[in-house]
């Protein structure tokens, strides 16, 4: 990403909001779809990736016939409107080939917003903070893992909701770690023949 927290802070100036986005894949190479929504959200002018939590694995919610997800949250700093960041978060799904089937079913991409600074909305097409936030660990853990004091709905932390990793949660790593590692493990050993 660009570089550290202030340096983002920084580049996108002052009329800047903190904002955290969850993501989530189960299609295709989820590390790479996650990678690959992570470079374009930080493309997005007016927006820069500020924090990136490790990965987690988790099992599907509401739709249970599907592969486990692989899931994080990013901080960014966002110099555009909600429903501009919104605009440009569907566009991104779009692009890494999401397309709209069974509710909470398989995708490649899943990109939400999950809480904006001093924002509140509850339209027809915007939530936030997002109204399943405070219920679902797949995102909790992340965002506890780094902005455990961020207060959520009802006044609580995001480190006082999240259980943590568990069977349900389960760390995977750095998004780099997994990078590499499915790296390795697809090179070819010249001295296995």
């Amino acid at each position: 990403m660009r570089g550290t927290y202030c340096e983002a802070e920084e580049a996108i100036g002052a009329t800047a909001r903190g904002a955290f986005l969850g993501l989530g894949s189960n299609q295709g190479d989820r590390a790479e779809n996650l990678s690959a929504a992570l470079r374009m959200i930080d493309a997005i002018e007016g927006v820069s990736v500020a924090r990136i939590s490790s990965v987690y694995e988790t099992e599907p919610v509401g739709y249970a016939d599907q592969p486990a997800f692989l899931n994080m949250v990013v901080r960014v700093r966002a110099g555009l409107s909600p429903e501009k960041l919104l605009d440009a978060l569907k566009k991104i799904e779009r692009d890494l080939g999401r397309t709209h089937g069974v509710r909470w079913g398989p995708r490649p991409i899943d990109l939400d917003i999950l809480l904006i600074e001093g924002v509140r909305r509850d339209t027809s097409r915007l939530t936030i903070p997002h109204p399943r936030l405070t219920r679902r660990q797949f995102v909790l853990v992340p965002l506890a893992e780094i902005e455990p004091e961020v207060e959520l709905p009802g006044g609580v932390s995001a480190g006082g909701l999240s259980a943590g990793v568990s069977e349900d949660v389960r760390l995977v790593g750095s998004l780099d770690e997994l990078l590499a590692g499915a790296n390795e493990d697809t090179r070819i050993d010249p001295e296995a023949n």
